[in-house]
């Protein structure tokens, strides 16, 4: 089953409202007119809506012609990156310092593609729940919803999500019978030493000297430290020091992020490199304390799911543009607070790109629009197939 007639007719229509979401980016938190776009074109097309959860979130809940009493979810994230954008075509940003670098723009229009589909037939028997989430980029939307009561207020017994893939020919979309992104915490080490004249180091503790050992060492928590059929990834990335050229300061500060994928290298990771940070220091007569800000959890299919999905994306887009089980990312998605809540799947869809440049988080990125019917065309015969007509 290829792309749905009916979604194809009003291609153009998605296309519209694509590129008037990319042009009016709004940050975590902030997605108001985005948000009234949404809640405006569901209501058009006679679905009921709530908002509110999560700030900005809005969720449209329609049932199907036979009724019943099991439901689904579908979930959208709606909001920008704080990043320029360097296109330069008639729908770039408007907004300076705003973009839709991460695809959420062409997110939102493929469910809302999906649910005025869905809202003209209404082929199937239940309840789906539309999901269009703020925050996802750092701001943890989705587990503002959940606390705020979406699985409480919308019942619900499967879950689903979708991203678009610049790694990804066009048309082709991949499958995770279990991890997908991965769990992504940040870190800060405070190294204490004690400042002296750069020409006396033997008057003092060097805590540069010091922050350099525990840099080189914290590569062996993955190298030494982790089984390598694992994955993990340890990267230091910001290192604060000093304020002058001939003082050695008291003080050296490490950032950056721990990305995991099972809970137990999750906690075995920080309590080593608490103990490594520690260790490294007393060496040299300083101290080094670890703070860990735990971050999104690792995004992980069920594996029931994820085979529902994958026969879904099989009839949309051909079981030969169907990869199961690639190797999972080790970037960072907060549907992973959604999936610990509830059973689920959350796919990719291929859209090309990456190959020019214009990979995810690219000021020269942009939602391929050729892809939209394709991602609502999945969404609707998702629902159709988990909740089919009795």
């Amino acid at each position: 089953m290829p792309v749905i007639n009916r979604i194809a007719e009003f291609h153009a229509d998605m296309t519209a409202w694509r590129r008037d979401i990319h042009a009016h980016p709004e940050l975590a938190y902030e997605e108001h007119r985005t948000a009234d776009l949404v809640a405006a074109k569901l209501e058009a097309f006679g679905i009921a809506v709530h908002r509110g959860l999560g700030g900005t979130g809005v969720v449209g809940t329609l049932t199907g012609r036979g009724g019943g009493g099991r439901a689904i979810g579908l979930r959208a994230d709606m909001d920008a990156l704080p990043m320029p954008e360097s296109n330069d075509f008639a729908h770039a940003s408007t907004t300076p310092g705003k973009m839709h670098a991460c695809g959420h723009d062409g997110h939102t229009t493929m469910l809302l593609g999906a649910a005025r589909y869905l809202a003209e037939t209404r082929n199937f028997d239940g309840t789906v729940h539309f999901i269009f989430q703020p925050a996802e980029e750092g701001k943890a939307g989705a587990r503002a919803m959940i606390e705020q009561g979406l699985f409480r207020q919308f019942p619900m017994e499967r879950v689903f999500g979708m991203h678009n893939w610049p790694d990804l020919p066009p048309g082709t979309m991949a499958v995770h019978p279990g991890a997908v992104m991965a769990a992504a915490d940040q870190f800060t080490i405070t190294v204490e030493g004690r400042g002296s004249h750069a020409a006396m180091p033997h008057l003092g503790v060097d805590p540069v000297l010091v922050a350099a050992h525990i840099l080189t060492a914290a590569q062996s928590l993955v190298s030494r430290g982790t089984d390598p059929q694992d994955a993990a990834v340890v990267s230091v990335t910001w290192v604060q020091a000093g304020t002058t050229f001939n003082v050695i300061p008291n003080e050296a500060l490490l950032h950056g992020t721990i990305r995991t994928f099972r809970p137990e290298t999750r906690t075995r990771v920080h309590e080593q490199f608490a103990r490594l940070a520690s260790s490294v220091a007393l060496g040299f007569g300083a101290t080094a304390r670890l703070e860990i800000r735990p971050g999104y959890p690792p995004t992980v299919n069920s594996e029931a799911e994820a085979r529902v999905a994958a026969e879904v994306a099989a009839r949309v887009v051909g079981a030969a543009n169907v990869t199961w089980n690639p190797p999972p990312s080790m970037g960072a998605e907060d549907f992973g607070y959604m999936l610990h809540e509830t059973p689920g799947a959350y796919v990719w869809l291929g859209q090309g790109g990456s190959g020019l440049g214009c990979t995810l988080h690219n000021p020269h990125y942009d939602f391929n629009d050729e892809m939209l019917p394709v991602g609502a065309s999945y969404w609707a015969t998702l629902v159709e197939t988990v909740l089919p007509r009795s």
